[in-house]
């Protein structure tokens, strides 16, 4: 009589071969070859404006952008981002849109820069890089210049 076993001895069974067959008549794939995707020129995608209403939304933000409102070039800069990233896709199959998108990007970081210069002077410098004229130009004391501080 066989005594049962506490654990059964597993059976191993050899691996199988793995062949691999590397076909000689074939070019080995060109790794300059990519895959082409469609390019959209706005951050939404498929779900944006078409490439024809594209140019006129970008130069419509472009132009409002001189009417003292800069941020509208933020803003298109941010909508049109692709057309920033992907400089050789937009440089030829629309040129336009990318010229606004670019002329967008240059004029708000112009407007930032010449923002954040006149807030840092007039927070920082002070009396100190304006010199005497800054009793003139500051606004907290037109009050007491103008004798409206006594009534209170």
């Amino acid at each position: 009589m066989e005594t049962p076993q506490a654990h059964p001895t597993p059976t191993t069974t050899p691996p199988a071969e793995t062949v691999i067959t590397i076909d000689s008549g074939s070019p080995p794939p060109n790794p300059s070859t990519r895959i082409r995707r469609t390019q959209y020129p706005t951050i939404d995608g498929p779900f944006g404006v078409s490439e024809q209403d594209s140019v006129e939304y970008a130069r419509r933000f472009f132009t409002f952008g001189f009417l003292l409102l800069p941020f509208l070039w933020a803003l298109n800069c941010f909508y049109f981002w692709p057309v920033l990233r992907h400089s050789r896709y937009y440089s030829h199959s629309q040129p336009q849109l990318r010229r606004y998108v670019i002329g967008s990007a240059i004029g708000f970081t112009v407007f930032a820069t010449v923002l954040s210069t006149w807030a840092f002077t007039f927070a920082f410098g002070g009396e100190r890089v304006i010199g005497p004229v800054w009793e003139d130009l500051v606004m907290y004391n037109v009050a007491d210049k103008w004798g409206l501080s006594g009534f209170i």
